[in-house]
């Protein structure tokens, strides 16, 4: 079982698929975490070397942030946000959408289930 920075990636899937499930990582910075392992893109999971697997794991950690890090990297960036009271902090702070969406419609992610009022 391939288990790269704290993720075991899905044994049945391609390599450059499985990437995709560690967080921070998306297609294209899979594409050339392959590329430069060596990897042939089509290459499942399971059929992983451990050299190749090596590998991959160095880029990865020589490359930036995945998993923990960058999640604890993204929450302190928003925490500075709300702290120097910028607008998109105080967005954040009031569970609203961040990056100028409408809010009198849709936004219900961000807003959570409608509020009925005067329901009997």
């Amino acid at each position: 079982m391939a288990r790269i920075a704290g993720v075991d990636l899905p044994l049945n899937k391609r390599v450059q698929i499985g990437l995709t499930y560690i967080y921070g990582i998306g297609q294209s910075r899979a594409t050339k975490i392959c590329q430069e392992a060596g990897i042939n893109l089509s290459t499942k999971v399971k059929d992983l070397t451990e050299d190749e697997t090596v590998r991959v794991r160095n880029i990865i950690q020589r490359d930036g942030m995945v998993e923990g890090d960058l999640r604890k990297a993204i929450s302190l960036d928003i925490k500075r946000l709300m702290e120097i009271g910028s607008y998109r902090g105080l967005r954040h702070r009031r569970g609203l959408p961040v990056h100028g969406q409408r809010t009198h419609t849709n936004a219900r992610t961000r807003k959570g289930p409608r509020r009925i009022v005067g329901k009997k």
